[in-house]
């Protein structure tokens, strides 16, 4: 595996005062103490079942090159035989009742064509194809719980939204009603503002709903339920053109990585194939143990050896000579694998660079609908002031002013949906370019990172056959206990009028 020349720089630190810290409602006042992005990382980082799961796999991964590597070491065997002659022949005076027959073999590979070596060295390259493919299951984690983690901000500010909206209209229509008693209005200025109301009711129901999945995608995600969570830290290193992303992407990208040490191991694939049509050579040592019991022979036992011990010693040399095209055809085949792998790269390869250059777009277009909405909403907020004023003379209809505290939440939320999609797609460009993943996250100080190399290392060069590992049993944390997410915000989340 391809080491970095350079150590990233941590993606989410804490920056106390910053004033760049995304906002989600501009009118909110934060809450004393609340969960922050990095600690629902670290716990989706330790508890996550996937994530447990993919590390397991690697492990058992990590094991084929212990398995490739005993078929180059030597083995021993012990047969032991016991046989009881229950008829005998009527002319076998001398035949034996019973015999115990014990043999022992040495077999000592010494040269296998290759086959050994170029298996040991695809089952490494599978192993690091494998923790690249670990890398990207943790940067494809971190980038479901950053996306769960601003989808509960933007559901608990659409919720607020529309919880403020319902509150505005209400006092509209109560507003209007009593104009209505006196005659400043008609029936139709009320129908209008119960209309909106109504409708405005339906908005606030359905946003809840999305904020009690939002919260149940997070609790699942991270193994506990959101409390009142902080706004997420800025983040560093993003790229200032996308040319800069692609670089990265193509140097870094953990898939893209996987896929040519998988092509590579696939080459291995192809020499042991070709191997088995080279000779093969052994040395084994056999020592043999009979023993009759005192029944060979019959009358004439006296005059046999009953028991005795044999043992001889050789060098095995197997060419082979025809084996109906088995072979070829399976180098053949390893070949058209190792193609395909081939390919598999330049997919991979095309995959990423399309990816990352969309989310770059995707990047700058939310941004850029940040300020278009910042500006909708100053906008917006000015044109109520100014509609509410004239429909006070007379000048505007309340129909005017219905439609001004409409615009008004349609900026708002269109402001911090915004929000959420540039920060989410932030993080996904990180991550397509490898610097998403626990080492530069900085999450090390929830405990230490979880290094695959550590067990392929340890395993590697064990040849005890009766070496195991402990019990599996799961690690991750359930949600089972976790009580129901509902639909309650904070009163610090509602913007004041």
């Amino acid at each position: 595996m391809k080491a970095r020349t350079a150590p990233l720089r941590p993606l989410l630190l804490r920056h106390a005062g910053s004033a760049s810290v995304l906002a989600f409602v501009a009118l909110a006042a934060g809450p004393a103490r609340a969960d922050d992005l990095r600690e629902a990382l670290v716990s989706a980082y330790n508890t996550s079942p996937t994530l447990q799961s993919d590390r397991a796999n690697q492990r058992a991964t990590d094991e084929s090159v212990p398995i490739q590597r005993a078929q180059g070491l030597p083995s021993v065997n012990v047969t032991a035989t016991e046989t009881e002659f229950i008829r005998q022949s009527a002319n076998a005076f001398t035949a034996p009742v019973r015999n115990l027959n014990v043999g022992t073999q040495l077999l000592v590979p010494v040269y296998s064509g290759g086959a050994v070596r170029n298996g040991i060295a695809a089952a490494k390259e599978r192993v690091e194809a494998g923790q690249a493919n670990l890398r990207n299951a943790e940067s494809t984690l971190f980038a479901q719980v950053v996306a769960a983690y601003m989808d509960v901000l933007r559901t608990e500010a659409l919720v607020a939204l529309s919880t403020n909206n319902v509150a505005v209209l209400r006092t509209n229509l109560e507003a209007t009603s009593d104009r209505f008693q006196i005659g400043d209005l008609t029936i139709t200025d009320v129908a209008q503002s119960r209309s909106r109301l109504a409708v405005a009711e339906g908005d606030l129901q359905g946003a809840q709903a999305n904020l009690i999945a939002a919260r149940e995608a997070y609790a699942r995600l991270v193994g506990q339920a959101p409390g009142e969570l902080a706004a997420p830290p800025p983040l560093p290193g993003l790229p200032a053109t996308v040319g800069e992303a692609i670089v990265s992407a193509l140097e870094n990208n953990p898939n893209l990585e996987g896929a040519k040490l998988r092509a590579e191991a696939a080459g291995f694939d192809t020499k042991v194939a070709g191997s088995g049509r080279l000779p093969t050579v052994s040395l084994f040592t056999n020592v043999q143990y009979s023993n009759f019991f005192g029944t060979l022979g019959g009358p004439i036992a006296a005059n046999f050896v009953q028991a005795e011990a044999t043992a001889n010693a050789g060098v095995r040399v197997t060419i082979p000579l025809f084996q109906g095209g088995l072979p070829a055809a399976q180098q053949r085949q390893a070949g058209a694998r190792e193609s395909a792998a081939l390919e598999d790269v330049i997919t991979s390869e095309r995959q990423v660079i399309a990816e990352t250059r969309s989310t770059y777009a995707n990047w700058q277009a939310a941004n850029g609908v940040i300020k278009s909405a910042q500006a909708a909403v100053e906008a917006a907020e000015l044109s109520l002031e100014g509609v509410r004023a004239e429909n006070s003379i007379g000048n505007r209809q309340i129909l005017d002013v219905l439609n001004a505290e409409q615009e008004l939440v349609q900026a708002r939320a269109q402001l911090v949906t915004a929000r959420r999609n540039a920060y989410v797609a932030g993080f996904n460009l990180l991550a397509l370019m490898g610097k998403a993943e626990a080492r530069d996250l900085n999450l090390d100080t929830g405990g230490p990172l979880y290094d695959p190399k550590i067990n392929a290392d340890r395993v590697s060069s064990k040849m005890w056959d009766w070496d195991r590992d402990p019990e599996p049993a799961a690690k991750s944390t359930r949600t089972v206990d976790i009580p129901a997410a509902n639909a309650t915000i904070g009163p610090q989340l509602l913007p004041a009028e």
